[in-house]
């Protein structure tokens, strides 16, 4: 899965964690409780099964969203597509394992009139959603691997 690499809003990041793939991903894919360790996220439901196409709605910042499923490969990819005030977002996370822990990579586009009109904010809402969701991701890994 790629994001949308021409879309008006793009950023990417990355963070070296101390846990296994495998804890970050028990992490990141307990969709429903990302509020507990992200403070971006304000909310979270999800009941489906964890396969592409089961959809979440979540509140991030000012949005409330509904997401879906795209990509699910444990432990190495999670992939989901979603929309909200017209715009559609991509987001991804990969999990590529390195020495002592994980190489968590991160990217997001959003597409769609307001993101095109906004540019601006949006970018900087883009990178700053990515830093806080790698930050409060290594956190909460790093924290259960040393549990």
């Amino acid at each position: 899965m790629d994001i949308d690499r021409n879309a008006p809003a793009a950023a990417e990041g990355w963070a070296r964690v101390s846990a296994s793939p495998e804890t970050v991903w028990a992490i990141i894919s307990d969709i429903a409780a990302w509020p507990t360790w992200n403070p971006d996220v304000r909310s979270a439901t999800f009941d489906g099964p964890l396969e592409p196409g089961s959809e979440f709605r979540w509140k991030s910042g000012p949005s409330s969203l509904v997401s879906r499923l795209e990509e699910v490969d444990p432990p190495r990819e999670i992939g989901w597509t979603g929309t909200t005030m017209g715009i559609r977002a991509i987001h991804v996370f990969r999990f590529e394992p390195t020495e002592g822990g994980t190489l968590v990579r991160s990217e997001e586009s959003w597409s769609g009139g307001l993101a095109g009109l906004l540019k601006s904010f949006s970018r900087k809402r883009i990178r700053r959603a990515i830093d806080i969701a790698l930050e409060s991701l290594k956190a909460e890994s790093e924290r259960r691997a040393a549990g």
